[in-house]
């Protein structure tokens, strides 16, 4: 959806959620559904009363659910508008056609997902994903739209480092990814 409907439906869900007492994060639902698996068992941080989050899980089944009718939906021909400088930096990359579909081959192919060099990609990146997460007390929708609406510092520093580690990779990591 453009920004004029869902940035205002996010800023009213965050309203409500603030009024009910609730906090938003993705990477909290992933502790709840450890701790369904009884995952409690082995680590304290799983002993937590899940019923209490159930009504985040709502959020992470409608994820996948729109993630998968998205996907079924947005034809690989649609292409994206991209800044023609981003253009030119994907395509010195390697890139056959950036911006010409959602889902680039060179990202989400069979191949992309079964070469060694993108399985580790994917395993340390993982990895450092779920290490910062923990690090952080939150993942970055739960610190930069939940922890920034309540005026959270911690967040705004957390949302700080996300960016600044985002562009450090853009800029120094992905041109030999590529």
């Amino acid at each position: 959806w453009p920004w004029y409907i869902s940035g205002p439906l996010i800023a009213i869900s965050m309203a409500l959620l603030l009024l009910a007492g609730k906090r938003f994060g993705v990477s909290s639902n992933f502790q709840t559904l450890c701790t369904i698996g009884g995952a409690g068992k082995i680590s304290d941080f799983f002993q937590i009363d899940w019923r209490e989050r159930k009504w985040n899980l709502a959020f992470v089944f409608g994820s996948i659910i729109g993630g998968a009718i998205s996907s079924f939906l947005m034809r690989p021909g649609v292409g994206v508008d991209l800044n023609p400088k981003t253009i030119e930096l994907l395509a010195s990359w390697g890139m056959e056609n950036p911006g010409g579909q959602f889902a680039p081959a060179e990202l989400y192919s069979a191949e992309a997902w079964t070469s060694p060099a993108s399985l580790l990609i994917l395993l340390v990146g993982g990895v450092l994903v779920g290490f910062g997460t923990r690090y952080a007390d939150g993942c970055t929708s739960g610190h930069a739209i939940s922890g920034l609406s309540s005026l959270q510092l911690p967040s705004l520093i957390a949302v700080v480092g996300f960016f600044i580690g985002g562009l450090t990779v853009t800029h120094f990591v992905l041109p030999y990814i590529f």
